[in-house]
This record gives C-alpha cells, structure tokens and sequence, in this order.
C-alpha cells in the first residue's frame, strides 16, 4: 500500500488501532485485500481485489449479493475495510439499505435523499455520547459553549468517528475537518458507541432527513495540542455560526 504511514496514536483511532496496526503493518506486504482478509475474525465478509467487481455492477449490490468488499491498494479502501472488520453489523446495515434503494430505484444520475445520507455516514460519519449540555450547544452550533465553557463535560463525553473517508484525510490533520455527527431519533438522544447500537438507530426514514450535525474533529478537547488556546475557536471559516432559519 503507497502513500503516508498513519500514527495510530492519535485519539481518533483509539476505537481501532488494535486491529488497525497489524493490518497495516501487513498491507505493507502485501495487497490491502489480502491484509484485511488475514485480519478478519468477527465479519463473514471477504475482501477481494477491485476487479472482482463487474463493470456493469454497482458496487453496493456486489457486495450485497456475494458477501465480498471489492478493495482498491489506498489507504481509503483500507480504512473502508477496517470499518468492516470493526463494526460489521452497522456497516451491513447500511449496505441493505443501499442495496434496496438500488433495487427499488436503479442507478441514475440522481441517487436519492436516503442513499445520499447512507453515503455521508458512511464515508463522513461519526457517534457522540455526550452529556445533555454538549448535545444542545452542538445543535446550536454554539462552539464557545461546546469547546469552552462545557469544556469539562467532554470527559464524559465519546466521540467515534466511523466515516472512513474521514479517517483518511486525518492522516494529514486539517483545522477544517469536519465530521456529521449522526443524531439518533429523538432529539437529544445520544447512542453509546457500540456496533450493535448504531446499527438499531440506521433506519431508512430517519436517515432520508439527512439527520447530522457537523462537528470540527480537531475542536475536540484532547484531540489537537492547539485547542489549548481558546483562540483557536474563533476561525469563523471553521466554526461557522448556526444559520438563520
């Protein structure tokens, strides 16, 4: 596998560097399909090479009707495949849920709300269980409130992020980066971050309302040295106030 090494001590891979580390270690080796395949112990899936899949098929239904992940020799399709082997459950979820979107609509142009929000998640997505506070001043996009004044509720607070596209970009960190925090149905619920539990919150009509909420990952206390200093907040190109309704 070509491109940067990933520091698997940074605080948003903690969730999966147990697994992580070795399979990359072996994707060093050898191809990504095959590192991830000698990894796996807990999904039925299988990785194989990217020209298992025929052209003509898209790829969610390929791997809906054989039960193997085409994957590509990149650290995207690694982190993808790491995401499979991590939570096997949610990630089978939302691949029924695209795959019957794809049966019911076709392939077009236009995708659809609901596999527009499936791929959001999927490659964008994180889970937060937080105290009360943290969840109403995210809803309002009140980042001094969230990062600052509430600062000492996010140690109780867990932040996972499941977005493999995500996950890829922060081998190289960028203030701007932003995850879409999946908000459970009803309002201020939060969902402990286990595979089995957002599995149960992926249900295709509350996914179709497109139900996130952006959160600046490197605003995390803990997650970035620079946060320290309150003035980091103050980047209205990343903290972006709450739109007027």
């Amino acid at each position: 596998m070509n491109g940067l090494r990933v520091d698997w001590a940074r605080p948003w891979l903690a969730h999966c560097s147990a697994l992580g580390a070795p399979a990359e270690a072996n994707a060093r080796h050898q191809a990504v399909a095959a590192a991830l395949q000698a990894t796996s112990t807990a999904t039925p899936m299988r990785f194989v090479p990217q020209d298992a899949l025929p052209p003509e098929e898209a790829y969610e239904a390929f791997i809906f009707r054989t039960g193997e992940v085409p994957t590509r020799d990149n650290l995207h399709d690694f982190f993808n495949g790491l995401a499979w082997l991590q939570f096997p459950q949610t990630k089978r979820r939302l691949n029924e849920l695209q795959a019957a979107e794809i049966a019911r609509r076709g392939i077009g142009a236009d995708r659809g709300p609901l596999r527009d929000a499936l791929t959001l998640f999927d490659e964008n997505g994180a889970v937060l269980d937080a105290p009360p506070a943290l969840w109403k001043a995210l809803l309002a996009r009140d980042w001094h409130r969230l990062f600052v004044t509430e600062r000492a509720r996010w140690s109780e607070a867990r932040l996972l992020l499941f977005g493999h596209a995500l996950i890829e970009k922060l081998t190289v960190p960028r203030k701007g980066l932003t995850a879409h925090v999946l908000m459970a149905p009803g309002a201020l619920q939060s969902i402990y971050p286990r595979d089995e539990c957002i599995a149960e919150a992926l249900s295709a009509t509350h996914l179709a309302t497109k139900p996130f909420m952006p959160l600046p990952v490197l605003g995390v206390p803990g997650w970035w040295p620079e946060n320290d200093d309150f003035c980091f907040y103050d980047d209205p190109n990343v903290f972006r106030p709450r739109r007027p309704p």
